[in-house]
C-alpha cells in the first residue's frame, strides 16, 4: 500500500482506535460507550464521524445484518507507517537522524530512551 495521504484529525483517530482494538466489527453504539470519558458526544456526532471516515476510505460500513457494523479499512499499522513517513517528511526532511538529534537535544528523549533505540537497531541487524 502506498503513502496515506488522509489524514485523520484527533477525534477521528480516537474512533479508529476502537475500531483497530476490536476484533469483530463494531456498532456506533459499542464506539461511543468506548468513547466515555474522552468525548461527551450524542450518537449523531459519532454517525457524522462515521460516514467522514467511510468517506475517506477508513471504514466501511456493513448494513446487511440490521445494525450498522463498521470495520477498518485500513490498518493501524498502515496508518502509522504512512502518518510518520509524512511527519519525518514535513519536518525533518525525511531524516530520522534530524529527528533523534532535535529531540535529544530538547531534552525530550533521554540517555536511556538512546541507550533502548540503540538495542532495538542492534537487534534489527540480528535478525
Amino acid at each position: 500500500m502506498g503513502i496515506i495521504q488522509k489524514k485523520l484529525g484527533e477525534a477521528e483517530l480516537e474512533i479508529m482506535q476502537v475500531i483497530w482494538n476490536s476484533e469483530v466489527p463494531v456498532t456506533s453504539n459499542y464506539i461511543l460507550k468506548e468513547l466515555q470519558g474522552r468525548r461527551q458526544w450524542q450518537l449523531s456526532t459519532l454517525m457524522t464521524s462515521l460516514t467522514r471516515l467511510a468517506d475517506k476510505g477508513f471504514v466501511c460500513c456493513d448494513r446487511s445484518t440490521g445494525s450498522n457494523l463498521y470495520t477498518s479499512v485500513i490498518s493501524e499499522n498502515a496508518y502509522k507507517a504512512g502518518a510518520s513517513r509524512h511527519f519525518l517528511e514535513k519536518l525533518y526532511n525525511n531524516s530520522i537522524q534530524n529527528m533523534i538529534a532535535t529531540l535529544y537535544s530538547d531534552k525530550a528523549i533521554k540517555d536511556s530512551d538512546i541507550e533502548e533505540l540503540r538495542s532495538f537497531l542492534d537487534n534489527l541487524e540480528d535478525e
